[in-house]
């Protein structure tokens, strides 16, 4: 339950440095991250390192209480190196290179670019790896940052052709695995195949995905030759990287079995603004965010830290880059802090200590303002400072009664081929972890690959594969499990199974899906649950089921929407609200898991004997504590924006 700040003592006069790390301290920051960014003053000529700034800012953080997270700063590689080796540069689908000039410019298959990156990764551990300031690193920064995942480069070609030889030994097996038959696009040797990009129509979909597996095995592939390096020359030391929200271009916890901490980079307001959410919502949330989009990657960003995570970056003010940019609601910097603490976060770091007065950032809010002065925010960091001391250490998260299981896999998938536009496991599992907090259940997110013996229920929205492991071990539990649409409706080769989905689950899932149709979203398909005549709905996508189960709800047409057999329940329909919380509350009622219905914008969470509460909504909330709830923070009613914290209940 920590504080920090990222700073860039580079961008600043080395003799502000000092006053800086004293009011760092003084604010109750213990963490400062640095470094980046900054390989252009760490290397400013071939094989001619400049540490002594980097000397001096860590022993002035040091001599200040601060503890350093070093970044390694592979992320803005500089111009004599591409201009030395433009061939490291991705390519982007167009076939055109991503040029200096912002950052994020290289190709993780870039084999020389990989050197490169090894090298100064060397060089700072060989010179920082046992300085006492410098406690963590981070590798790189916010991986495929901008798009920047996927490469069509010619090293990624030459890579994917070996990756594929590996995955399929031999040709005939690759070519009945796409089925490449269809528009003679069968292939004689692996040299044959070039990246899917640039082709006329859409290109093959089993191509696409394995292009897309490829591609996430590179970011981890290029994440653990610095973690390997780094835990030799600097060990003892945690490693970390910071992911951000609602990206799934590679797999998050691929890359996380070789971290220590998994941290992310908090911007509620951005992503409000920039991504599904309706004009309604965006209206209403202006300035706090929606309820559920920051505690949501909270819950997966632990899951793939195995219980350690930070946040590298929280929004402390107006951000630059979304497509507007509000000011938080003052004591919004506060509630997300809170929140994040809540959800088990190691450390709360702010970007940044100050707004720069140059360059990209410029309408990029810190902390402190480019004059020095201090910002809205770095109040409400000293209120939460006051408060964690008041409250004290608290132990992890508990695990949670509720796994919700997500899949990268499963988001690339419909992406490729949604079938529906705006079809998207990312979204459908978000919605349906919306409403499991509506509930005021807590929630871990959890890998198809994870243990799930324990978990008293099991929520899988969108799992299109399912690989016969993860069949054994669904099969396996007693607990309910909840089952979305488009379940075990693709081979692991992206093809119809022979007998129809679900086939993978179909010893205890006894039905055929023999016909999808997709809709506009201003379609609602009427859904009437048989137990007690009420009607829902569903959106965007309904299957026609064959077997011999009786429908728990059907549609109007008769045919089944909701079905059940032994502990599995399948949905044939994208819930709406009513239909989503209907069968949840029945799930968690089997399952013996105490629900308890919140407020619009009320959000709960428990953590260390303390139940938090949080209000998004513009108005005032009373806050779902007992009578005679101790609060520990705030109290029985929740101002917008507001955090109340009790023992008991």
């Amino acid at each position: 339950m920590d504080l920090g700040v990222c700073y860039y003592p580079e961008q600043w006069p080395q003799e502000v440095w000092a006053e800086d790390a004293r009011r760092m301290s003084e604010m109750g920051l213990t963490w400062v991250r640095i470094g980046e960014f900054a390989w252009s003053r760490l290397e400013p000529e071939p094989g001619l390192y400049a540490f002594e700034w980097l000397d001096r800012a860590l022993d002035i953080l040091h001599a200040a209480g601060l503890k350093v997270v070093l970044g390694t700063p592979t992320a803005t590689p500089p111009k004599w190196l591409v201009d030395s080796d433009p061939a490291m540069l991705a390519l982007g689908p167009d076939g055109q290179p991503r040029r200096f000039g912002s950052r994020r410019h290289y190709c993780f298959s870039s084999e020389t670019y990989r050197a490169h990156c090894a090298r100064i990764v060397t060089a700072l551990a060989e010179r920082y790896g046992g300085h006492p300031a410098v406690l963590a690193w981070q590798t790189d920064n916010e991986y495929g940052c901008h798009n920047t995942t996927i490469s069509y480069s010619a090293a990624a070609a030459r890579r994917f052709r070996l990756w594929l030889q590996t995955r399929y030994a031999d040709i005939a097996a690759l070519n009945r695995a796409w089925g490449a038959v269809f528009w003679s696009q069968e292939y004689r040797s692996f040299d044959e195949i070039d990246p899917p990009s640039q082709t006329v129509t859409e290109a093959n979909p089993s191509h696409r995905l394995d292009y897309n597996r490829f591609a996430s095995d590179e970011v981890a592939g290029f994440n653990r030759l610095q973690t390997d390096i780094l835990r030799r020359l600097s060990p003892g030391r945690d490693v970390i990287h910071n992911f951000m929200g609602f990206y799934t271009e590679f797999d998050h916890f691929a890359v996380g079995a070789d971290l220590d901490v998994a941290s992310w980079d908090s911007y509620p307001l951005g992503f409000l603004e920039d991504f599904w959410f309706s004009a309604d919502e965006k209206r209403r949330y202006l300035r706090q965010g929606h309820p559920d989009v920051s505690a949501f990657h909270h819950d997966l960003y632990r899951g793939c830290g195995r219980g350690r995570w930070w946040v590298m970056e929280q929004q402390p003010g107006p951000v630059n880059w979304a497509g507007h940019n509000p000011a938080p609601l003052p004591g919004m910097v506060r509630m997300w802090t809170w929140e994040a603490l809540a959800h088990g976060a190691e450390v709360v770091s702010y970007f940044r200590w100050r707004q720069a007065p140059f360059a990209q950032e410029q309408f990029h809010a810190g902390l402190n303002l480019p004059d020095r002065t201090e910002d809205v925010g770095a109040g409400e960091v000293r209120q939460v400072s006051r408060e964690i001391a008041d409250v004290g250490r608290l132990s992890p998260c508990a695990r949670a009664a509720t796994a919700l299981v997500f899949s990268y896999e499963a988001d690339w998938l419909t992406k490729i081929q949604p079938q529906g536009r705006g079809y998207s496991a990312l979204r459908l599992v978000f919605e349906v972890y919306c409403g499991l907090r509506r509930l005021g259940l807590d929630v871990d997110i959890v890998d198809p690959a994870a243990d799930l013996t324990g978990y008293q229920m099991v929520v899988a929205p969108a799992l299109p594969i399912v690989d016969e492991a993860l069949a054994a071990r669904l099969m396996s539990l007693t607990a309910p499990v909840l089952l979305g649409p488009r379940t075990a409706s693709k081979t692991v080769d992206f093809q119809i199974p022979p007998g129809l989905p679900p086939e993978a689950l179909r010893s205890m899932l006894p039905m055929r899906v023999t016909r999808v149709e997709s809709l506009r979203g201003d379609v609602d398909l009427a859904v009437r649950v048989v137990a007690d005549g009420s009607v829902v709905h569903g959106k965007a996508w309904r299957e026609f089921i064959d077997s011999p189960l009786v429908p728990l709800a059907r549609f109007d047409d008769g045919g089944g929407a909701w079905f059940r057999h032994g502990h599995f329940d399948y949905l044939a329909t994208w819930p709406q609200d009513a239909l989503l919380q209907r069968i949840l509350a029945d799930m968690a009622e089997r399952a013996g898991i105490v629900c308890v219905p919140l407020d619009e914008g009320v959000r709960l969470r428990r953590r260390g004997g303390l139940t938090f509460a949080f209000n998004s909504a513009p108005e005032e909330r009373p806050a779902p504590a007992p009578q005679d709830a101790d609060f520990v923070i705030g109290g029985p009613t929740l101002a917008p924006g507001g955090v109340s914290a009790w023992r008991g209940g």
